[in-house]
């Protein structure tokens, strides 16, 4: 069977804890930021741990990440 692609989008926006969470970076942090309420800014700093059922999605596209 050949080797499954990995999507370039996918290994560029995701990455995998060790314990196989997925980690990904915040939305809504680009532009109009001045109609934002400065706590959604602060909270949306960092990155984030996608829920079970978006993460499933994304190791989807990402077959050979532990």
């Amino acid at each position: 069977m050949p080797k499954l692609k990995t999507k370039s989008s996918a290994k560029k926006r995701f990455r995998l804890t060790a314990s196989g969470k997925v980690r990904a970076g915040a939305a809504c942090t680009q532009h109009m930021l001045r109609r934002r309420s400065q706590k959604m800014k602060r909270k949306a700093r960092g990155t984030m741990l996608l829920c079970a059922q978006d993460a499933r999605i994304v190791k989807s596209y990402m077959p050979y990440a532990k």
